[in-house]
């Protein structure tokens, strides 16, 4: 009796998971892809590593470059923007500790692969995206797959978001000179700022708001480089600065 109980239970998973597979034919190649970009290159915090292996990154490209959603490499999306690397959007959300209650700002919605990404995580995302077609776009995506927790606005992102904010969390993804002044004060004390700074080659920094102000009172701020990456300039009003 055991023996054939084992038997059923083995038969059940297997039957079980053909049927997942069957529903989502990307699941395998979804898995590979955590498994081989993220943690073979240290991606190790298991809430990001379970968000990347929950949303459906073929879902955020166009039809023509489903196939190769879960290489390792960018993809383009129109209007000459791409939607990130798989690692470099784990990299970028494991550097800002997301937490189950943060309210995080996205500036360059793209494709709203990022954002579904942090919703997994955190309470709420407000992501802003200058080029209109794509903010109607990423916004359906991210509607069609029932992430709620998801605001897009169409618009220039360099003043951020202010009636919404402070922000916990502030992740750019594409590249000014510098950082926006006023994205560094809707950053909350305590809070974190990710995002790649110059042209050309860029460098991803990490800025980190202290929990308290310099004794006159002004928010202090530091910085700390991680890596060179390549994204898209940032566009509108930061060009002007």
């Amino acid at each position: 009796m055991p023996t054939h109980l084992g038997v059923m239970m083995v038969t059940l998973l297997a039957a079980a998971e053909m049927a997942g597979a069957a529903d989502d034919p990307y699941a395998s190649a979804r898995e590979r892809m955590v498994e081989r970009q993220l943690e073979n290159r240290g991606i190790a915090n298991p809430t990001v590593l379970a968000a990347m292996r929950a949303v459906p990154r073929h879902r955020f490209v166009p039809d023509e470059y489903r196939r190769f959603a879960y290489d390792d490499n960018p993809l383009p999306i129109g209007h000459d923007q791409t939607i990130s690397q798989p690692y470099i959007v784990a990299l970028m959300t494991e550097a800002l500790r997301p937490q189950p209650d943060d309210r995080v700002l996205e500036i360059g919605t793209g494709s709203g692969y990022q954002a579904a990404v942090l919703a997994e995580i955190v309470a709420e995302v407000y992501t802003i995206e200058i080029v209109t077609p794509l903010a109607r776009r990423s916004a359906d995506v991210l509607r069609d797959l029932g992430y709620a927790n998801v605001q897009v606005r169409a618009g220039d992102g360099y003043r951020g978001w202010p009636d919404q904010a402070p922000f916990d969390k502030i992740i750019v993804t594409a590249a000014p000179d510098r950082v926006p002044r006023p994205l560094l004060d809707q950053l909350a004390p305590g809070g974190l700022l990710v995002v790649p700074e110059g042209e050309g080659i860029q460098t991803l920094v990490l800025y980190e708001r202290r929990l308290e102000d310099d004794p006159d009172g002004r928010p202090v701020i530091d910085r700390e480089p991680l890596l060179s990456v390549r994204f898209v300039p940032m566009t509108g009003e930061v060009e002007k600065r």
